[in-house]
This record gives structure tokens, C-alpha cells and sequence, in this order.
């Protein structure tokens, strides 16, 4: 018996949810993917959705109403947003979303509504807070901490005794170093490398990252 499923927001990263919900089915009939919820969505993401021959429910309202059992998880890039969305539905249950292709290792503990895509790889003792994005190939190292509401884009790299603080974003190809701290809704910008803390709100960006 398969769980109804819902995806929250249609863009990009949402329909590439729906693709690693495709890939867990493969391995293992586990998700009816009902279709997605928007409460803005584009044209663009209007025909990308007709092209995948996928539903839009309506706007999140759509939520107030789920079936019984059903499961979602928030496909959309904006710290504030996944936020936003998880306290107005605190009860709903929201899925822990791991692409058989990922490598998660043991004692590895993972917020509800997280996301891990294929490539990404966990090694040990780490902590992740709700509704976190791990992007395609990101590397984690041991005894790290991401809070809720992180993103880390494709290729990042957080090394190992890492605390990257609630709604920080972590651009693709960035590097941070052993045993450093992001801060709270901090921007590390693509390719960057970080060799210091960076504090709450930052942007910092380059090589050294400033």
C-alpha cells in the first residue's frame, strides 16, 4: 500500500522532487504522488507541469484538506517560505525524502520535510533540522549540524564539525572548512570558501570567502 504524497510549489525544485519521489517508487513502491500545490505559479511551471503529465491541486489551502495519511514535503528554495509553510501546518505530516542514489551513513539523524538528492553523501554523527535541502552531490562531514530550513546547493561541501544555523543557504561548488560556523540566515555564494565564521545575515563570497 502505497502513501498519498503532495508536492508544495511547482518550480524546479519542486518538479525535481517529484523526480526523486519517481526514484524511491523505483526501488521500492512507497509514494502515490497526487500532484503539486502552488500558490503562484508561472506559466512556465504551468506547462512544465502539463509535460510531465502532473496535477496542480490548487494553492496550498489545498493542504487544510489533504486525505487521511497524506505526506508532502515543500519543494521550494526560500528559507523564509519553507517557514513560513511549516508553521502554518505543523501536524502535517510532512516526508524525510532520501534518492536511493544518496549515501547516508550511520547515525545520521534527519528533520521531517528534509530532502536529500541523489549524489549527496552523509558520513556520520550529523544532525539536520527540519525542512532542509541537500542538494545533488553536496558532501557532508562527520559530527556536522544543520539547522532548520538550510539549503545546501549542488557540489557544496561542508567539512566535517560544521554548524551551518537555520536558514542559511549554501551556494553550489562552496566549500566550508573544518570545524567553522555559518550563521544564522548567512549567504556563502557559489564557489566561495569559507576559512572563518561567518556571522548571522552575512553575505560572503570568493576565495578566501569575505
Amino acid at each position: 500500500m502505497t502513501t498519498p504524497f503532495v508536492v508544495v510549489g511547482c518550480g524546479g525544485f519542486g518538479r525535481e522532487v517529484a523526480m526523486l519521489v519517481e526514484a524511491i517508487n523505483s526501488a521500492s513502491p512507497t509514494y502515490e504522488l497526487l500532484g503539486f500545490v502552488d500558490d503562484a505559479p508561472t506559466p512556465s511551471n504551468l506547462q512544465a507541469l502539463r509535460d510531465m503529465d502532473a496535477a496542480l491541486l490548487g494553492d496550498s489551502s489545498w493542504l487544510d484538506s489533504a486525505p487521511a495519511g497524506c505526506e508532502a514535503v515543500i519543494g521550494i528554495g526560500s528559507a523564509a517560505v519553507r517557514r513560513r509553510l511549516d508553521q502554518r501546518w505543523p501536524s502535517l505530516r510532512w516526508a524525510t525524502l532520501i534518492h536511493p542514489d544518496a549515501t547516508v551513513g550511520r547515525d545520521v539523524r534527519l528533520g521531517p520535510g528534509t530532502v536529500v538528492a541523489p549524489g549527496a553523501r552523509l558520513s556520520t554523527a550529523i544532525r539536520v533540522g527540519r525542512h532542509v535541502h541537500i542538494d545533488q552531490n553536496a558532501t557532508i562531514g562527520h559530527d556536522s549540524y544543520l539547522g532548520d530550513y538550510v539549503r545546501l546547493n549542488p557540489q557544496a561541501c561542508v567539512s566535517g564539525a560544521v554548524t551551518v544555523e537555520p536558514e542559511a543557504m549554501v551556494g553550489a561548488n562552496a566549500t566550508i572548512l573544518q570545524g567553522l560556523r555559518v550563521g544564522a540566515s548567512a549567504v556563502v555564494g557559489a564557489g566561495a570558501v569559507v576559512v572563518r565564521d561567518v556571522v548571522a545575515q552575512a553575505v560572503v563570497k570568493g576565495v578566501p570567502a569575505r
